[in-house]
């Protein structure tokens, strides 16, 4: 397979591949019509019903085969119908948050045909990204960023002639309005001119509901146009002759939502905000959404339409349980199972290894603390609320808010242990630097997720936080490569002064029998795995990386190259003996690491080598500074170059060129 590159200053997705004939989806009568939204905006609004089934069926007998984000999708369905009935796409811009929602849309936007490649290699993204379509209008993999991408792009067209008309919509899930970036998006929309609409996906909030004809009366009243062309009409009177301003009718806004949260007994946290609040609404009403965004759209200043929804809406299994069906895999769409391979004798998951560690080492140190950020399940943080609930913490989309929690902790005698994504923990960066590592607090940083993660792509892979953190003055890094290594770390890391980050990949681990004794790690220190006569080659790896090497090293061994393997386990600090055995003992070094090339474990070997005045050359097999889009693990470190076969070939390939 030819190796995928990828400018990283001029960035392009994949070559989008037709679905093979075998996993086209069943027909519809209306979908199979629908090729861009003109196509569903000529339709009689009566027929939209059929076009919301239509999609549910589809998505279904799609994500049955081909996994992907199911619950979030499914629940957003009428909602995202609705607002491509309304609004002139792409001409008008719908910004979505995170993604997970984005099905229906991408469906609807001339995508229909390439669904059932999604998020495989070739195939489209799992997530809206303005490169594959143009009505994907800003990249949505991380949580909370739609509100300030949307009111930017609504600025923008306010002081662009021609353009001050344009509708700009974001849309955001429940899960994502908790994110502290949606907040300062809120804010900012309240505080600057601009006619942004934000639709508000409410799946998961604790909202009592809204009973009595006072309040059906009052949500109608507030959205019909007769209601709002009066209220415009006496605004501008009072405008006209300098009795109000834009201060005093920010005040009224205020006002106005108050008195509406008080007579129908409704209250939220947009009282206070100079922004238009309409709802809530059933979200799964696709006429009810229409006749609210046609009465609404054509509003000056900022608004919110809160609409309810539930996740899985329409398939009874993931409506019951959405937190497992979020991701689900695949599943027999007649029964609701979903089909998982037995884990009976399997190596476990990475994450498992630190979820069941973690509530050992908790039942021995009363200190510890767990933190994750949204993640509770996917990291198995849920093991240790399970067990120690009151020493457990989910903080929500909030990042930042989790590791500057951790400081807090730590500086009272806490010991923490944060568990969080690679790929989001780069949203809490100030909060390291300034809240843990300035006064050298000791959080322990496990980082899941790290390297390709696979079919989430671009958004998602963890490739950076070596790089990211491995400036950062006192912070300790290592990776594991095996579950008993990770076992230790972790508990060796209670002994430790400082931050100390522990990287380890997303999917299964290599050993049944993992549950070794405790042993304390020393600090800085790589081993020697392997010793073959007259090794002239020096393989460096860290963390898992580790087996593709010793693979590589033996099939290039029986081609008569021979190389030593090297599990350096330590990025920071660096093992300063091992690297000067290796300068003196080797005319060359490969380094091996899941993760960008730059910043990572081959750039401290140039360093180290350059620091110390040693000539040996080192090629490093990794990540290329190139955007990685999405695949199976496998094929995508193929396709980087980093696998066991590609490592083969560079000992071979330098073995030749040291004769």
């Amino acid at each position: 397979m030819s190796r995928q590159t990828t400018s990283s200053e001029h960035p392009t997705p994949p070559k989008v591949i037709s679905a093979p004939e075998e996993k086209k989806t069943l027909p519809s009568s209306l979908l199979t019509n629908i090729n861009s939204p003109k196509d569903l905006r000529s339709l009689p609004q009566d027929a939209l019903p059929q076009v919301c089934e239509d999609l549910r069926n589809y998505i279904i007998h799609n994500l049955c085969n081909n996994p992907g984000h199911f619950a979030s999708s499914m629940g957003a369905i009428e909602i995202t119908v609705a607002l491509h009935y309304v609004f002139n796409t792409p001409e008008d811009h719908l910004v979505w948050d995170v993604g997970h929602q984005a099905y229906a849309h991408k469906i609807l936007t001339g995508r229909r045909e390439q669904f059932a490649t999604q998020r495989t290699l070739g195939g489209i993204s799992g997530f809206p990204n303005p490169l594959e379509s143009e009505y994907d209008t800003f990249m949505a993999g991380h949580a909370s960023n739609s509100i300030s991408a949307a009111l930017g792009m609504a600025i923008a067209d306010q002081n662009t002639p021609g353009k001050e008309d344009r509708k700009t919509i974001a849309i955001i899930g429940d899960a994502s309005i908790s994110g502290g970036l949606a907040f300062e998006g809120l804010n900012n929309a309240s505080n600057n001119p601009n006619n942004l609409l934000i639709i508000l996906n409410d799946n998961d909030m604790s909202i009592d509901d809204n009973v009595g004809a006072l309040h059906r009366y009052l949500s109608g009243l507030i959205t019909s146009a007769g209601y709002n062309r009066v209220r415009n009409n006496v605004y501008n009177f009072f405008k006209d002759r300098g009795l109000i301003n834009d201060n005093l009718r920010g005040r009224l806004v205020r006002l106005n939502n108050s008195l509406k949260a008080f007579i129908s007994r409704h209250q939220n946290i947009f009282e206070g905000l100079n922004i238009r609040y309409f709802g809530p609404f059933d979200g799964h009403d696709v006429n009810k959404i229409v006749q609210v965004l046609q009465e609404i759209k054509d509003m000056k200043g900022p608004r919110i339409l809160h609409l309810r929804t539930v996740k899985g809406k329409g398939f009874s299994e993931a409506e019951k349980n959405p937190s497992k069906w979020h991701a689900p895999g695949k599943f027999d769409p007649s029964t609701g199972t979903r089909l998982k391979k037995s884990s009976d004798g399997q190596p476990p998951l990475w994450q498992e290894v630190f979820g069941q560690t973690l509530v050992e080492l908790a039942g021995e140190d009363d200190r510890i603390m767990g933190i994750t950020a949204g993640m509770l399940s996917g990291t198995s943080m849920s093991e240790m609320m399970s067990v120690y609930p009151l020493r457990t913490f989910d903080v929500g989309i909030s990042e930042g808010h989790a590791v500057t929690f951790a400081g807090g902790l730590a500086s009272n005698g806490k010991r923490p242990f944060v568990a969080i994504y690679s790929s989001f923990l780069q949203r809490a960066y100030d909060n390291i630097i300034h809240d843990v590592a300035l006064a050298r607090l000791p959080v322990t940083f496990c980082i899941d997720r790290a390297g390709i993660v696979g079919e989430d792509g671009v958004t998602h892979h963890g490739l950076f936080d070596l790089a990211y953190l491995s400036c950062i003055p006192g912070m300790k890094i290592a990776s594991p490569s095996s579950e008993e290594m990770l076992r230790n770390l972790m508990y060796s890391s209670l002994k430790w002064d400082g931050p100390l980050a522990i990287r380890y990949p997303r999917g299964q681990a290599f050993t049944p029998e993992w549950k070794t004794p405790f042993r304390e790690i020393p600090i800085g220190k790589g081993s020697k795995v392997t010793q073959r006569a007259e090794a002239k080659i020096a393989v460096l790896t860290i963390g898992p990386a580790l087996h593709d090497a010793l693979k590589g090293a033996e099939m290039a061994a029986v081609c008569g190259a021979n190389a030593d393997v090297f599990d350096m386990i330590w990025l920071k600090p660096i093992d300063d003996q091992l690297l000067k055995d290796v300068a003196t003992n080797y005319s060359a070094i490969i380094t091996v690491e899941d993760g960008t090339v730059r910043g990572g474990l081959a750039s401290a070997v140039r360093q180290w080598l350059g620091e110390n005045d040693l000539q040996v050359p080192v090629k490093p097999l990794g990540v290329p500074d190139n955007w990685v889009q999405h695949g199976t693990v496998a094929q995508l470190k193929e396709i980087c170059g980093y696998d066991a076969e590609a490592i083969k070939k560079e000992i071979i390939s330098t073995y030749a060129s040291l004769k």
